[in-house]
C-alpha cells in the first residue's frame, strides 16, 4: 500500500477533498494517507503556514494530493505553491484542459496539455526597487531548465501518445532569455524525430488557440506564459472547476485543483469537486494505477453528460458531497 501525503487545504479545500478521497476509494485504489497541515490553518498551530513536517513528509513519501492554499498577507512567502515547488524542485508544471461534453463552452472536443516551467523565469522572485519611483525584476531563463522542461514535454508526448509539441515564447524581443529557451527546446526536439515540433511567440499562441485550438496538442513553456496560458486553455473547456494541475520534479510530485482556496464558499457544500477529482485521475496515472484513473474520469464524463447530480456551476442542483457521494456510487 502506498503511502501519500496529504493536504486538505484552505477554505473549500477540505470540503473538495473528502470528495476526492471518497471517490479514490470507490474506485478500489488503497492508499495510507499521511495527513500534514499548510497555508492558513498551519499558522495557529505552528506559527507559519509551510512548517517543516509538510516538507519532510512530501519528500518522504514522493508524492502528494493537495487542495488550494490560501498565502496569508504578510507571512513572507510571496506564494505557498511557490515555495513547495522551489522546495521540493517540482520543475515541471503539467495542466492538461480537456473538454466534458454536457459542460457548457464555446468549444467541443479540446484537448490541450500546457507543460509550464516551474522554477524560474520572471517566478525566481529576483526584484528590487530602483529609487522611489521604479522597480526592476530579473527574468532568470537557464540552459539546464529549459532542456530538461523540453525534454519533460517530449517524454510525456511519446508516453501519451501525443503527436506534436509547440514551444512558446518571446524569442522576438527577449532574444537573450527567451532566445536561449528556444535555441534548446529545438536542441531537444532533434532528439525526438517521431514527435512533430513547431514554435510560437506567445501572443500570437494566445490568439491562434482561442481561434484554432484543434491545431494544437502539448505545449511547453516558461513559468509566465505556463500561467497564463493554462488559464486561457481552462476557459476553453469550461473553467478552472474542471482543470487540474501536477508539479512534478525527479524525487517528487504534488498533484492539485488549478482553482483557488475560494474561503467564502467555504463549509457550504457548494464547490463543483471536478478539479480535485481530476488532480486525483493525474496523481494514479502517476502511481501506474491507470485503470482505476481511467475508470474515474470515464464515470465523471458520464456523470456530467448525463447532467445529474452536479454542482450549480455544472446546471445541476447537488452539493460537493453529493456530487461525490453519486460518482462513488457509479465507481462501485
Amino acid at each position: 500500500m502506498r503511502t501519500v501525503t496529504l493536504i486538505k487545504g484552505d477554505g473549500i479545500g477540505p470540503e473538495i477533498t473528502e470528495a476526492a478521497l471518497q471517490v479514490i476509494d470507490a474506485a478500489g485504489v488503497k492508499i495510507k494517507w499521511e495527513e500534514v497541515s499548510a497555508g492558513e490553518g498551519a499558522i495557529k498551530e505552528f506559527g507559519t503556514p509551510l512548517p517543516p513536517a509538510a516538507i519532510d513528509s512530501l519528500r518522504k513519501n514522493g508524492i502528494g494530493l493537495k487542495g488550494p492554499l490560501t498565502t496569508p498577507i504578510g507571512s513572507g512567502f510571496r506564494s505557498i505553491n511557490v515555495a513547495l515547488r522551489m522546495e521540493l524542485d517540482l520543475y515541471a508544471n503539467l495542466r492538461p484542459s480537456k473538454s466534458f461534453p454536457g459542460v457548457r463552452s464555446r468549444y467541443e472536443d479540446i484537448d490541450l496539455v500546457v507543460v509550464r516551467e516551474n522554477t524560474e523565469d520572471l517566478y525566481s522572485g529576483v526584484e528590487h526597487m530602483v529609487g522611489k519611483d521604479a522597480a526592476e525584476s530579473i527574468k532568470i531563463i537557464t540552459r539546464r531548465a529549459s532542456e530538461r522542461i523540453a525534454r519533460f514535454a517530449f517524454e510525456y508526448a511519446v508516453k501519451n501518445n501525443r503527436k506534436k509539441v509547440t514551444a512558446v515564447h518571446k524569442a522576438n524581443i527577449l532574444k537573450l532569455s527567451d532566445g536561449l529557451f528556444l535555441e534548446t527546446a529545438r536542441s531537444v526536439a532533434e532528439q525526438y524525430p517521431r514527435i512533430e515540433f513547431e514554435d510560437r511567440i506567445v501572443d500570437n499562441m494566445a490568439m491562434q488557440l482561442v481561434q484554432k485550438p484543434e491545431l494544437y496538442d502539448v505545449m511547453v513553456m516558461p513559468n509566465l506564459y505556463g500561467d497564463i496560458l493554462s488559464d486561457l486553455c481552462a476557459g476553453l473547456v469550461g473553467g478552472l472547476g474542471l482543470v487540474p494541475g501536477a508539479n512534478i520534479g525527479d524525487e517528487a510530485a504534488l498533484f492539485e485543483p488549478v482553482h483557488g482556496s475560494a474561503p467564502k464558499y467555504a463549509g457550504k457544500n457548494y464547490v463543483n469537486p471536478s478539479a480535485m477529482i481530476m488532480a486525483a485521475v493525474l496523481m494514479l496515472q502517476y502511481m501506474g494505477e491507470e485503470e482505476a484513473a481511467r475508470r474515474i474520469e470515464s464515470a465523471l464524463a458520464d456523470q456530467i453528460r448525463a447532467g445529474k447530480d452536479l454542482t450549480g456551476d455544472l446546471g445541476g442542483s447537488a452539493g460537493t458531497s453529493e456530487m461525490a457521494a453519486a460518482l462513488a456510487a457509479r465507481l462501485r
